[in-house]
């Protein structure tokens, strides 16, 4: 394919239908947009002539969505790809760790495999961008950050990516610190860490580690944080200071933060406020086992917030589709956001915040100079498209095609 070339005959959302004042429905105008070198160049309505020499692809009248960004998930210990397996028994978050340290050089002969496998589903679903967490653990040393850049590799320059070196089996608790120095100096992008109360036992030491090693590489933090009650909204409170103290506002996120499920609104809007002011996002899988934080809240005090898929049919959990936008449409069936205006809002949580529509219903994307990522859905809009977990019909990453197809005309 020629590094330029015209998506013809696809529909882009350009307005909101209002009845006394109310959103009722989403209008849409059929488009051409002009891709070169990944970037749109151009965007101009059907209705005008159209003289090229360019290639032009035939959109078939869909839906033009922005991609979508995976913002949690394992490639390194799925199952996925390989022979369906439950998870075993466990009462404990220290029984799986028991359980890592076999299964894990077990899996380590098909973990590139798996994740490539893996990282193909999720495109499938829409998404561009993975962020991945990967085990930095004295049973596997490096090789899973291996096998995870081995398996992104093939997508390289196509869709990015960010590896969190991710300590497991605690940061202090299996002494994994210089192991996360050298996984900083082999790939890895960010600083996990895991429960620095309840896993690593020490909460300062841990997260003071977890900021040290984030300065010194350059890099931001991730914190998987399942403690609830008052000892994870202490953790939280106290991430956000050593955040501010490190001056890494805008580098630092929490994934999960149960414990703002725990503790009243008001309580959790407090915490929310520290977090907005410390720039810490927080990703969430939405879970329906386990009462779901506060999003509305959250997003309110100007929380970012993020969804991911986290475990895909591991030994952690059985379960996982790798859509995403399946996760948008939990969320919006959670919190009650039934009306078009909020389904359409509950998009930007897949897509780093990307939406057709702004909240008075000027188109703002795509826009000239915007990267050419993209989903084609058979949907009419993005709130439908939500509410029905639209079919997604071709994917775009900065204008190539990477999955689905479509015609040349």
């Amino acid at each position: 394919m020629s590094t330029g070339y015209w998506l013809t005959n696809v529909r882009l959302e350009s307005g909101f239908c209002l009845e006394h004042g109310e959103v009722v429905g989403t209008t849409t105008e059929n488009c051409r947009i002009r891709i070169e070198n990944g970037v749109i160049a151009e965007i101009v309505s059907s209705d005008q002539p159209l003289e090229t020499e360019l290639p032009c692809l035939d959109g078939e009248d869909l839906l033009v969505l922005p991609a979508f960004r995976e913002m949690h998930i394992h490639l390194d210990k799925t199952y996925y790809g390989g022979p369906w397996q439950a998870c075993m028994p466990a009462t404990s978050v220290f029984d799986r760790i028991k359980e890592e340290e076999e299964l894990l050089l077990r899996q380590l002969p098909t973990a590139q495999a798996r994740a490539e496998a893996l990282i193909q589903l999720v495109v499938k679903h829409g998404a561009t961008h993975i962020r991945t967490h990967c085990n930095i653990d004295p049973v596997v040393g490096l090789r899973n950050l291996a096998a995870t850049k081995a398996a992104l590799a093939g997508y390289e320059g196509v869709i990015s990516s960010e590896i969190v070196a991710f300590p497991q089996h605690g940061l202090l608790r299996s002494d994994s610190i210089a192991l996360m120095k050298a996984a900083l100096q082999e790939g890895a992008t960010i600083v996990g860490g895991v429960d620095p109360a309840t896993v690593d036992e020490n909460i300062e030491t841990s997260l003071q580690t977890i900021i040290e090693l984030a300065v010194s590489s350059g890099s931001g933090v991730d914190l998987h944080l399942h403690d609830g009650g008052q000892l994870g909204v202490h953790t939280m409170r106290r991430l956000a200071a050593l955040v501010v103290e490190a001056g890494l506002q805008g580098k630092a996120m929490v994934s999960h933060a149960f414990a703002l499920a725990d503790v009243t609104p008001a309580e959790a809007a407090d915490v929310a406020a520290e977090l907005a002011s410390a720039g810490i996002g927080i990703v969430s899988t939405v879970p329906i086992d386990m009462p779901t934080i506060p999003i509305p809240l959250l997003h309110e005090k100007g929380v970012s917030i993020s969804l991911g898929n986290d475990s895909i049919t591991d030994h952690w959990d059985p379960f996982g589709t790798g859509d995403l936008l399946q996760k948008a449409s939990r969320m919006a069936e959670r919190f009650g956001w039934s009306e078009e205006r909020s389904l359409a809002e509950s998009l930007g949580f897949i897509t780093g915040g990307k939406k057709p529509l702004s909240a008075n219903g000027e188109r703002v994307w795509p826009a000239v100079g915007d990267e050419a990522s993209m989903v084609l859905v058979q949907a009419s809009c993005s709130a439908e498209a939500v509410a029905r977990r639209a079919k997604r019909r071709v994917v775009l990453a900065k204008g190539q095609v990477i999955s689905g197809s479509i015609r040349q005309v």
